[in-house]
């Protein structure tokens, strides 16, 4: 399932399944089932503590150790204070016959496996001192209840201190905290188990943010009548410096598909010196207004000055397709610059140069950045986020650290432009060209981003 649950989204899709006539007490057995049974599958018998707060979180903690105790499993429970009377994780408090033991660092030392089930993401605070030193106390496997304590489940940030987990095991769906970093990271291996949420409440959610995958979008297919013209022209502005950068991304557009693609050279020197590489790349050092040249690459190799923001402006005001990267983002504090562009795709840095410091949510940064500029904002990073000026965004969480090499921005761009050329929308361009981009690189020491482009095809094929 590919849609992403705010904290709040999650709690209202609760009150939802509730008011459609489903029992907490329904939800909490099976969260608590999910939670023992992805445990006896991933670990032997062995001493269990569970640490179990005093909501729903704690009560999915109570329900896992007593169906973990019942299969033979040596148990205990440490609550950090009891649920309220009445509650369905005081029923599942009452139900559990094992031992219950003090929320302590000493317990929590002695046990070979311990289950966080103290606090659930949508908790707004750092953990309580003695709280984060319990976690902090384990010295065997950690297996966390939604999201390891402490941690953002919006934003994928800890609080404070977070004890990070080998396995977590979440509900129904996946928030951002679990994609996002350091979250990621934090939460280990993520299992999500369907615990009789009915679809119809995310019907009645409606949310905005997806992970992103070839659920999302479709890849342009060839067609039998097709021929180069209709599969699009791109062309990508190289500066004489470092002309490489427009090699790579003429490079990917082509592997992607575009009919045909053309470098266009700052000068003749430069020109002579791209005719000399690749046979199917078209090069010219003429200005091009050919209406049928849609799409175009800018930024990657060219100098950052006024004279490659005038060039962007023209080609906007021409009604062409821009991907925009690299140089394009000198308009310091400057987002209106940008305005007109179909996709761009900052790194952090670049990010922070034109439209300030994310901060904690990138999420809402690059929506808000999107919504200033009217373009598809790509969010560079290992959990790249994409947003649309209408408030859609994805996460993108396939890219290896492979990635992070010269020039493997450029490759970015370039297949975002051949998927645009080919006539696919804006958003889901730059979802496809994330999510190819990270499924096309190889992985391990030495990877180039030249080797990026030879991956492209074979990430591409049908799944």
């Amino acid at each position: 399932m590919h849609e992403l649950l705010t904290p709040a989204e999650t709690a209202r899709a609760d009150a939802l399944a509730v008011a459609a006539g489903v029992p907490i007490a329904r939800l909490m057995h099976n969260a608590g089932r999910a939670v023992a049974e992805a445990i006896r599958q991933r670990f032997r018998p062995r001493r269990v503590l569970v640490l179990a707060g005093p909501g729903n979180n704690g009560g999915d903690g109570w329900v896992a150790a007593r169906l973990l105790e019942q299969i033979g499993w040596p148990v205990a429970v440490a609550p950090l204070a009891s649920p309220h009377p009445g509650t369905e994780a005081a029923e599942a408090m009452r139900r559990f016959r094992g031992p219950v033991v003090p929320f302590t660092p000493a317990e929590a030392a002695r046990a070979e496996l311990l289950v966080d089930a103290v606090f659930g993401a949508g908790l707004s605070r750092a953990l309580d001192p003695e709280v984060a030193a319990v976690l902090a106390a384990a010295s065997g496997p950690v297996v966390a209840v939604d999201v390891p304590s402490g941690l953002c489940g919006l934003t994928g940030r800890g609080w404070g201190p977070v004890r990070a987990a080998a396995l977590t095991v979440t509900f129904g769906w996946l928030k951002p905290g679990h994609l996002l970093l350091p979250g990621r990271m934090l939460c280990g291996e993520t299992v999500l188990a369907d615990i009789g949420l009915p679809m119809s409440v995310l019907a009645a959610i409606a949310p905005r943010l997806w992970r992103n995958g070839p659920a999302l979008w479709r890849l342009p297919a060839a067609e039998a009548a097709g021929h180069k013209y209709t599969r699009g022209h791109v062309t990508v502005l190289a500066g004489a410096t470092m002309p490489g950068a427009a090699r790579l991304a003429a490079a990917a557009a082509r592997r992607v598909g575009a009919g045909l693609v053309a470098i266009e050279a700052p000068d003749p020197a430069t020109a002579t010196l791209l005719r000399g590489t690749e046979p199917g790349l078209l090069v010219t050092d003429a200005v091009s207004d050919d209406p049928r040249h849609r799409v175009w690459v800018l930024g990657p190799g060219l100098p950052a000055n006024a004279a490659t923001l005038a060039r962007f402006t023209a080609l906007v005001a021409a009604g062409r397709q821009v991907v925009g990267d690299a140089s394009l983002f000198a308009a310091a504090g400057l987002p209106s610059a940008l305005a007109g562009a179909a996709v761009l795709t900052p790194h952090a840095g670049e990010f922070f140069r034109v439209f300030g410091d994310p901060g904690a949510d990138r999420v809402a940064a690059a929506r808000a950045a999107a919504a200033a500029t009217g373009a598809v904002l790509l969010l560079k990073g290992p959990d790249t986020v994409i947003a649309a000026p209408d408030g859609r965004a994805a996460i993108n969480a396939n890219a290896p650290p492979s990635l992070a090499t010269a020039g493997s921005g450029d490759v970015l761009a370039g297949i975002i432009a051949g998927l645009l050329a080919q006539g696919m929308p804006a958003f889901e361009a730059a979802c496809a060209g994330a999510w190819v981009h990270g499924a096309a690189a190889p992985t391990g020491p030495g990877v180039l981003a030249e080797d990026v482009l030879a991956g492209i095809g074979g990430a591409m094929r049908p799944r």
